[in-house]
């Protein structure tokens, strides 16, 4: 190196100073300057490319081979590069070469290696809207096989996130073990893989030849291996959720190359980023068109329990929720958005199935408070879905109190509602009498309690939510408890009323029986 220095020197010195130029003693000298150079630029081409060679062997560690080997003789390339351009050129070309050629086949290898260990966890027909039975002949029952669950929750597999900067897989270590992986693990190890790969050699060209260019001449190998495998996964790719996680692990490695202030993968990520989004909304799509066209007939069970497709859809939907919290994808929103309404109007045309008001509204509240509650685990603050659903739940709730109480007790609410309000100190004709209201008071007191503990059986038997149930119960005893007291004032005003009050059940019994059963719980 020291050598090449001097003659370097030399050489810069005669074809700089024009007093040199014009001297007598160049043209002595200049033959045997050219020789030199000559020699020095023909063995440093023999000496390089001898050292580019021993990249191309098999299990060879690369960047140990250039950070070691290589770059000790960084001056080598310099020299060429100012005296003997034309064999620089030749080095130059021959890296790249060997370069282009050896990444690809690792990525090649890597790749397939990769795709031994693929889990498949959603063909075309795993969409919230499609009928359970119809996905194989023998998966009977409310979720076939266990991987159909991962089509719609999200579960472990958001763990894949805060693994981001992991070593990528091993694939033989994996293999030995028999593990098999959702595509999104695969292919996070591809690209850290990828990233780690192209920071070096970024780094590299940029330190040995002083020229980033380099770097994308010869990933243009890798890349386009990559693009091919990607292309054969993408069009076959249905689980929204895998895409959806896939998107996340772009954003996350764009924000660790550019803390690497790394810019050599930008483009390339931004690529595979546009690629997955349609994917993504297609998918979607296919998921909201299951639930716009399902067959209500074959879907329907007479069950009032929450239905497996609304289950199906508030794990979808929460698990999205989940994955869109940090970066807030508006475009996502109105997707969502889209989604519920299809799936508000198939509840509806299930709940109708029922032959009884009361049978549809339980049907409603349970699909309601399963919802809600899949959603609050997603997003404890509560979206604008999540309201919605709450909202629904309130006023079912109140539906279905009405149903109950007037089951038991319609003659009271009846009186209640049509005459309670009249003034009976009034001389209309239609007076309150003590005759009308007697039959009311004497039935209630000799029924009330057991009709509260039949409402409180039907209540636990119709609503898979034990706290849901007794909410309801609560509410329904409580309306009674304000119709009770109306009928309690209106008996007062009647003339002659006093003569029912050994009959009225007092407020605090009726009070002590509430408290027993919000106690329950």
């Amino acid at each position: 190196m020291r050598t090449l220095e001097i003659l370097s020197k030399k050489l810069k010195f005669v074809d700089v100073d024009p007093m040199v130029k014009a001297s007598k003693a160049l043209k002595d000298v200049q033959p045997e300057l050219e020789k030199l150079r000559q020699k020095a630029v023909s063995k440093l081409f023999d000496f390089i490319v001898q050292k580019l060679y021993a990249l191309r062997k098999p299990k060879t560690n690369i960047q140990i081979l250039q950070q070691n080997v290589l770059l000790k003789y960084k001056y080598v390339v310099s020299f060429l590069k100012e005296h003997g351009n034309e064999v620089y050129t030749e080095v130059r070309g021959a890296y790249m070469d060997t370069m282009n050629k050896v990444l690809s086949a690792h990525f090649r290898a890597y790749i397939l290696a990769l795709e031994k260990l693929q889990l498949d966890i959603a063909t075309s027909s795993d969409l919230i809207g499609v009928e359970t039975r119809s996905s194989g002949l023998f998966l009977r029952g409310r979720e076939p096989l266990k991987n159909r669950s991962a089509v719609f929750a999200l579960g472990e597999r958001i763990k894949i996130l805060k693994e981001i900067d992991e070593p990528a897989l091993i694939p033989h270590i994996a293999e030995a073990s028999s593990s098999k992986y959702p595509y999104e693990v695969l292919f996070r190890s591809l690209h850290k893989l990828l990233m780690d790969t192209a920071t070096s050699e970024y780094n590299f060209c940029d330190d040995f030849f002083a020229e980033e260019s380099i770097f994308y001449e010869i990933f243009a190998g890798p890349f386009a291996v990559i693009d091919e495998h990607f292309n054969s996964i993408l069009p076959n790719c249905y689980d929204a959720i895998g895409l959806m996680l896939m998107i996340g692990i772009i954003r996350q490695h764009q924000l660790i190359m550019s803390r690497r202030r790394i810019p050599c993968l930008d483009l390339y990520l931004d690529k595979v980023n546009i690629s997955l989004w349609p994917r993504f909304k297609m998918v979607f799509d296919m998921h909201l068109n299951s639930l716009r066209n399902a067959n209500v007939r074959t879907l329907w069970e007479d069950d009032v329990h929450p239905h497996y497709v609304m289950r199906r859809y508030a794990e979808f939907t929460a698990s999205l929720i989940r994955l869109n919290v940090e970066y807030g994808d508006g475009q996502l929103e109105l997707n969502l958005e889209r989604l519920r309404m299809a799936v508000d109007d198939l509840l509806m045309k299930l709940a109708k199935m029922f032959p009884k008001t009361k049978l549809q509204i339980v049907f409603l509240i349970n699909n309601y408070d399963m919802t809600i509650s899949v959603l609050k685990e997603a997003a404890p603050e509560g979206g604008k879905i999540q309201m919605h659903f709450e909202e629904l739940l309130k006023s079912n709730t109140t539906l279905f109190v009405e149903e109950l109480l007037l089951e038991h007790f319609s003659d009271i609410i009846k009186f209640v509602k049509t005459r309670a309000s009249e003034d009976p100190s009034s001389s209309s004709e239609k007076a309150i009498t003590v005759a009308e209201v007697e039959p009311l008071v004497k039935d209630f007191a000799s029924r009330w309690k057991a009709a509260i503990e039949v409402m409180h059986k039907d209540v636990i038997t119709s609503f898979s939510s034990l706290l849901c149930g007794m909410e309801i119960l609560r509410a329904a005893l409580t309306q009674l408890l304000l119709y009770y007291t109306r009928l309690s004032d209106c008996i007062k005003r009647i003339v002659g009323g006093s003569a029912l009050n050994k009959d009225l059940v007092s407020i605090s019994s009726i009070m002590y029986e509430i408290r027993k059963y919000s106690r329950t719980f």
